[in-house]
């Protein structure tokens, strides 16, 4: 029983690496990703060397928490109002001023004083403009691809998103470090702008047709728009409930991200090489769409969501157990698989049932939804585990209950998600 539309026969990979839309809005926003992770990485190098701490002296925790706060305030602040103006202008011209932005503001950074409110100011920005970028690519999809292609779409999206947070997170200081090195200090930005604006450019060959190009709704206030967008979550239970599963998915990847430092400890890896086992993950994701592009259109009556679910809690519960690398990579590209059930058909569900006018506000409202599920368990996973290593005297018995928690803590959430979700598809269909 699966609530996105069945494809035809021409649906999938092949045919979405066919269409010129969707390569030339796929391939932007991959770039970007990359950009915004190597962003990140490019804070931290500026931080340590680049002469914006007072008195030249090293950065420290406190300095650099400020800028990881501004860094992240703007998802859970802006995300929502990002989704109303996203509404109200082109989703092509949106993305396009996203990449020039972002592109500009980090070119000027060499030419500006060297003052860690300089850096935070830059980085806050930086990160607002980031916002409106999320809910516009979201809305561009069905544009793109249309109804048929939405689910093997979505759930290449999602394992390209987890492909360039890798890429980036891996390449970010050894291309910095080159690039410094061989044409000198400020060509670290350029390089991070350049990449921007091929991410602009890719996206301006993006030929999609816009029945709502930002005409309509001018002249209504932003808080009616934002409680529009609340009123019809509230009322379209299948949206909304889609919107519930994916929140789930997220927080459990975030605290996936933050296990997976001890965990690769015991598998064999070093703590540092953890982005190792979240590689694995993005394979696993890849897969997934590659499964759902091909046989996808032939599993709409099978439950995805709860199959994702159920195969999460059950990978997080058997890490609990593992001790083989190549076990750990094998159940961490398992999760992947499962995580691409989920996130597909859900993404699928909310463009194919929300209407082109009112993308951009439920988007934005999803956007925020998740950055919030991101940030919370990134703050309590690391010390419930600390805290529970410390009441059972061992840091491997306390990894092993939180890991065995957790895992039956998603089956439990999937199925409850799931149940809600399909009593409202019988309701519709």
């Amino acid at each position: 029983m699966h609530p996105a539309s069945p494809p035809p026969d021409r649906s999938g990979l092949d045919a979405l690496l066919r269409n010129r839309p969707f390569l030339a809005l796929w391939t932007g926003q991959l770039l970007a990703q990359v950009a915004d992770k190597i962003f990140y990485v490019l804070l931290i190098i500026l931080l340590k060397t680049g002469g914006y701490t007072p008195g030249q002296n090293p950065a420290d925790n406190s300095m650099l928490s400020a800028v990881m706060i501004a860094y992240t305030v703007p998802a859970i602040v802006f995300g929502s109002a990002a989704g109303i103006v996203v509404d109200r202008f082109s989703k092509k011209q949106m993305l396009i001023a996203c990449n020039v932005i972002r592109a500009g503001l980090i070119v000027a950074l060499p030419f500006l004083p060297k003052a860690f409110v300089v850096l935070l100011a830059i980085t806050f920005l930086v990160s607002t403009v980031t916002q409106f970028f999320a809910p516009a690519e979201a809305a561009a999809i069905p544009l793109a691809v249309g109804r048929e292609g939405l689910m093997s779409a979505n759930a290449l999206f999602a394992s390209s998103t987890m492909g360039g947070i890798i890429v980036g997170m891996t390449i970010g200081e050894p291309l910095f470090s080159w690039v410094k090195h061989s044409f000198g200090a400020a060509s670290q930005e350029f390089l991070l702008g350049g990449l921007y604006l091929i991410s602009a450019g890719l996206i301006y060959t993006m030929r999609i047709k816009e029945s709502h190009g930002g005409s309509g709704g001018k002249n209504v206030h932003p808080w009616q728009d934002l409680k529009e967008g609340l009123r019809y979550l509230k009322h379209n239970h299948l949206v909304s409930n889609a919107m519930v599963q994916l929140t789930i998915l997220y927080s459990v990847f975030a605290a996936l991200q933050v296990l997976a430092i001890a965990l690769s400890g015991k598998i064999g890896l070093k703590e540092t090489q953890f982005g190792f086992l979240l590689a694995a993950a993005g394979v696993g994701m890849v897969f997934g769409a590659a499964f759902l592009g091909h046989w996808g259109h032939r599993m709409h009556h099978k439950p995805l969501p709860l199959i994702g679910f159920l195969m999460m809690g059950f990978v997080l519960a058997m890490f609990a157990f593992t001790r083989q690398l190549w076990v750990g990579f094998g159940l961490s590209a398992l999760f992947g698989f499962g995580a691409s059930l989920i996130n597909g058909p859900m993404q699928a569900l909310i463009q194919e049932k929300t209407p082109e006018s009112m993308r951009g506000k439920v988007f934005g409202l999803e956007n925020n939804a998740i950055n919030i599920a991101l940030s919370l368990p990134l703050a309590i996973t690391g010390p419930l585990t600390d805290a529970v290593s410390k009441a059972v005297g061992s840091d491997d018995l306390g990894l092993r209950i939180v890991l065995l928690s957790l895992g039956f803590l998603v089956s439990v959430m999937g199925m409850g998600a799931w149940k809600h979700t399909r009593k409202v598809l019988q309701d519709v269909l």
